[in-house]
C-alpha cells in the first residue's frame, strides 16, 4: 500500500561529504540504529562503508548482531544495554561496547574491546563525573592485566544543532579535561570521539579521532539554516484507493473534524498512524499529489487519511507523496516532523514495519 523509497546514491553522497568534513584528521562512523533510522540497516551499511565510512555504530547487541549475522565485518561499536548481556557473544564476534558505568566495566567479557563514555554535560548515558577519575583507573588496571582493552574514550554533544549554545563550549572542556584524567590514568587510547551530526558539521575542535554521522547521513541537514548540501534520502508514497466528489457541508473522518466548504474531491491514501503517519498531522498536514500539494482533511486513522485535493483530476492508483526530498511539491520529513510537533528523527524511525522499502541506484 505505502511504500519507502531509499535512495542508497543519497546516502552515498552525504557520506562522502561527512567524511570530507572530518578527514584528513577524523575517521567516520555511520550510526545505523534503529534499522538505519527506519532506511534499512543491511542496505545502508554496506553503502556507507563503501563510500567512505569505517565503523558502524549501532545502539544494542541485538543490532550489531544483525550486522555480523549479514556477514558484515566492519568496526562496530554497541552502546545502550544492561549488566547482563551477552558481552561474549560481542567478544566473539569483534564487536566494540561502551562502558557507561562501573558495573557495566565490571561485567565485561574477558577480551572485550571498550570504549569509555564520560557524561560531558547531557545527563544522560556515560560515567558521571565524580565516577570518571575511579573509572578510568580501574579500566587502566584491568587493560595491564590483560582483562580488557580500552580502544576509545567518547561522548555525546547536547546542543551542537544551535550555534552559539555555551553548553558546546562547556562540553569541549569538560571532554578535554577527561582525557587528561584517563592519561593521567595511563589511558590514551587511539580513539577519542565526541561529534554528532551537528558537530561534524559546525563543530570543527569536536571531531577527534572520529566522528559519528547519525540524522545526517539520511538527509537531513542537523543545523536549521545551515545547508551543507545533503540529500535526503527517503520518499515515502503511496497510491489512491478512493476517490469521490463530495457536496460543501461534508464532514470528513472520525467526528467530522473536518468539514468540506465546497464540491471538492476527497482521496484515500492506504496509510495511517499504524505505518507512522502521525495522528498529529490531522487537519495540519499535507502530501503531494502531481505538482499540487493538498491537505490531509480530517484525523490520520490507523490504516489510512484523507486528502482534500479540491478540483485537481486524480484516478485510483495515483501516486500521493506524502513526503519526499523537496525537488517538487512533496513536503519534506522536516516538514513532517514540524506539523507534527517532533523532530525528523521520530518521523524517519516511525515508518513502520508494513511499510515495504524499496531501494535506488543508479551505481
Amino acid at each position: 500500500m505505502a511504500e519507502a523509497v531509499v535512495d542508497l546514491d543519497a546516502v552515498a553522497h552525504n557520506t562522502r561529504l561527512l567524511a570530507g568534513l572530518a578527514a584528513p584528521r577524523a575517521e567516520t562512523m555511520a550510526v545505523v540504529k534503529a534499522d538505519a533510522f527506519g532506511h534499512g540497516v543491511l542496505p545502508v551499511a554496506r553503502t556507507v562503508l563503501a563510500a567512505g565510512a569505517t565503523w558502524l555504530g549501532v545502539t544494542s547487541i541485538a543490532e550489531a548482531r544483525r550486522l555480523r549475522d549479514a556477514g558484515i565485518t566492519a568496526p562496530v561499536l554497541a552502546w545502550l544495554y544492561g549488566t547482563g548481556d551477552d558481552f561474549a557473544w560481542a567478544v566473539r564476534h569483534d564487536v566494540d561496547l561502551s562502558v557507561s558505568t562501573p558495573q557495566h566495566l565490571e561485567a565485561m567479557a574477558p577480551g572485550a574491546a571498550v570504549h569509555l563514555k564520560v557524561d560531558t554535560g547531557l545527563t544522560r548515558n556515560g560515567v558521571a563525573w565524580s565516577d570518571w577519575p575511579s573509572l578510568v583507573a580501574r579500566a587502566a588496571d584491568l587493560e595491564r592485566r590483560g582483562a580488557l582493552m580500552v580502544r576509545g574514550i567518547w561522548s555525546h554533544l547536547a546542543a551542537a544543532d544551535d550555534p552559539g549554545n555555551p553548553s558546546v563550549a562547556l562540553q569541549l572542556e569538560r571532554f578535554s579535561d577527561a582525557l587528561a584524567i584517563a592519561a593521567k590514568a595511563g589511558l590514551e587510547p587511539p580513539l577519542r570521539h565526541l561529534a554528532n551530526s551537528a558537530g561534524i558539521v559546525d563543530v570543527p575542535a569536536s571531531h577527534y579521532d572520529m566522528v559519528r554521522a547519525g540524522l545526517a547521513l539520511y538527509g537531513v541537514e542537523p543545523i536549521e539554516g545551515v545547508v551543507a548540501g545533503l540529500r535526503r534520502a527517503m520518499t515515502l508514497r503511496a497510491r489512491a484507493v478512493n476517490v469521490k466528489r463530495v457536496p460543501p457541508g461534508t464532514g470528513v473522518s472520525y467526528l467530522h473534524q473536518y468539514v468540506t466548504d465546497r464540491d471538492t474531491t476527497m482521496v484515500l491514501v492506504p496509510a495511517g498512524y499504524a505505518d507512522g503517519v502521525p495522528r498529529q498531522l490531522s487537519n495540519r498536514g499535507a502530501v503531494a499529489i502531481g505538482d499540487r500539494r493538498c491537505p490531509i482533511a480530517g484525523r490520520v486513522a490507523m490504516d489510512q487519511f484523507v486528502v482534500d485535493a479540491g478540483d485537481l483530476s486524480v484516478a485510483l492508483g495515483d501516486e500521493i507523496v506524502l513526503f519526499g526530498p523537496g525537488d517538487g511539491a512533496e513536503p519534506t520529513v522536516e516538514e513532517w516532523a514540524a506539523w507534527a510537533g517532533t523532530n525528523p528523527h521520530e518521523i524517519l524511525t516511525g515508518i513502520g514495519a508494513r511499510v515495504p522499502r524499496t531501494y535506488t541506484s543508479v551505481r
